[in-house]
């Protein structure tokens, strides 16, 4: 069986074309087409003889993504069906603003978790993407900033499907390639990584010689409520969560930054707001007030805008940094908790 090329280090590249009898250096050439010109086929590495093409098509593969359909919003959000090479199907988002252009990438085919207000979570995680999958949505959604807004991709979050902190060595591996001037060197500092909030996986990834930014779905400071919209939380209590915020900011000197939605009923109450102040207060963050996005589950219904208001009433005088987002993408499903290819 052939091997994904895109599976070998550099080194590991050189050290195949030695062992053929050709110079290493061809290694590094091949690694540059493979990675930093994104190429998908050895025809068209043109700078390398038909004889050493042939060789690479004989012992390997490129494995790369397919964008099989696009779907573009009312305001210019664009949502790729990325097909993958045993025909699984993730999806990735381009989110344009006036100053920026933000990649919303996958890490799952499907989700390991359960969060009752997500469409992802509905699907069955089938296995985890690798490096280069994930690596490819930036590459294709980079080209399509380029091709619609004439500008290049600015930012990256990993807040697609899946859980990246449960594909932990292959988020890593892709955020180095993404970043290195190998690849496609964009800062880290423009990279965040979203979590539901596995504390054993956030201290991990402090230990990580990173600039990433952290972001973690919240949704309730008190314990029986999130649990109830997230079960899974249940097996990580908020105290833990705390605990590894509070080392992640530690080692890193970057603040949290806490994705809530408020919902009619679930958590719109004064107790709410006072517990998440007090939650925030514990440790160096700051809050996203996120618009909801209905996926068809009468349980779930967004909070009135003056309950909004006033979660950011409460936070803004305790000191807290607070924005409201609202959701782009909503028409073609593309907006937060909304991937579930449902084409």
């Amino acid at each position: 069986m052939k091997i994904d090329i895109r599976s070998l280090s550099e080194d590991k590249l050189c050290e195949f074309f030695e062992n053929k009898g050709f110079e290493s250096y061809r290694g590094k050439q091949v690694y540059e087409w493979i990675w930093k010109k994104s190429s998908h086929t050895f025809d068209n590495m043109t700078n390398i003889s038909k004889e050493v093409r042939l060789m690479l098509h004989e012992n390997f593969v490129i494995n790369h993504i397919e964008v099989d359909k696009i779907q573009k919003s009312s305001d210019g959000t664009i949502k790729n069906a990325v097909k993958l090479f045993d025909d699984y199907t993730v999806e990735s988002v381009l989110i344009p603003t006036e100053d920026r252009t933000t990649a919303c990438v996958s890490s799952q085919v499907g989700c390991s978790l359960d969060c009752n207000f997500c469409a992802t979570s509905k699907l069955k995680r089938m296995r985890n993407l690798n490096p280069d999958e994930i690596y490819d949505q930036v590459v294709t959604i980079n080209k399509q900033s380029l091709q619609y807004f004439n500008r290049p991709l600015s930012n990256i979050v990993f807040m697609g499907m899946g859980e990246p902190l449960m594909n932990y060595n292959n988020l890593v591996k892709s955020i180095e390639m993404i970043s290195s001037d190998k690849g496609l060197n964009i800062s880290q500092k423009r990279i965040v990584v979203s979590t539901s909030g596995i504390p054993k996986m956030i201290k991990k990834l402090a230990d990580e010689n990173l600039k990433v930014n952290l972001a973690l779905s919240l949704h309730s400071a008190i314990e029986v409520t999130r649990n109830k919209i997230m079960p899974f939380s249940s097996k990580f209590p908020l105290d833990d969560i705390s605990e590894s915020l509070e080392y992640w900011y530690t080692k890193t000197k970057r603040k949290i930054t806490f994705e809530y939605i408020v919902w009619k009923n679930i958590n719109d109450s004064i107790e709410d707001i006072n517990a998440l102040v007090n939650y925030c207060k514990s440790i160096p963050s700051k809050v996203n007030l996120i618009e909801y996005n209905s996926i068809g589950d009468s349980q779930f219904e967004s909070a009135s805008n003056n309950m909004i208001n006033l979660y950011k009433s409460i936070l803004e005088k305790n000191r807290i940094t607070v924005t409201v987002r609202r959701s782009r993408g909503k028409d073609i499903d593309a907006a937060c908790g909304q991937l579930a290819n449902k084409q």
